[in-house]
C-alpha cells in the first residue's frame, strides 16, 4: 500500500495505523516521489492526496494507471472536498473512491474492503 500526502504528519499516522491494522505501507510526500515509489515497490492499493506539491493528484493517477497496465491497482482520493464535482472528477480521473480527510479507521477499513473485493472479481 502506498500513502501520498504533502503532510508528513497525516502520511505517517495513516501508514501507521495500516501497519497496525497488518498492511506493509510506503509513504510519498510528492507526485513525484510517489511514482518513483510506486515503480519500486508496486502497490495494489493507493491512497493519494489531490493537492501535492509538484504535481496534481489527478496527474499521479493518470500516470500511476498508465504505469499498472493490466496489473491491478485501486486508488483512492483523499481531500478535504466532498462536493459532487470533485467526486466525478476523480472518477474520470481514473480514482476508484473518493475519501474525505480526515481519514479514520472505520473510512480506511471501508477502502481496503472495497479493493479486495475488486481485486477478487478481477
Amino acid at each position: 500500500m502506498l500513502v501520498v500526502d504533502d503532510q508528513p504528519d497525516c502520511a505517517e499516522v495513516v501508514s501507521v495505523l495500516l501497519t497496525i491494522m497488518g498492511y506493509e505501507c510506503q509513504s510519498a510526500g510528492s507526485g513525484s516521489e510517489a511514482l518513483e515509489q510506486a515503480d519500486a515497490f508496486l502497490p495494489d492499493v493507493v491512497l493519494l492526496d489531490l493537492g501535492l506539491p509538484d504535481v496534481s493528484g489527478y496527474e499521479v493517477a493518470r500516470e500511476l494507471r498508465r504505469r499498472a497496465g493490466r496489473r491491478p491497482l485501486h486508488i483512492a482520493a483523499v481531500t478535504g472536498s466532498s462536493h459532487p464535482d470533485d467526486r466525478a472528477r476523480t472518477h474520470a480521473a481514473g480514482f476508484d473512491q473518493h475519501l474525505v480527510k480526515p481519514a479514520d479507521a472505520a473510512k480506511l477499513r471501508h477502502v481496503l474492503y472495497i479493493a479486495d473485493l475488486r481485486a477478487r472479481s478481477a
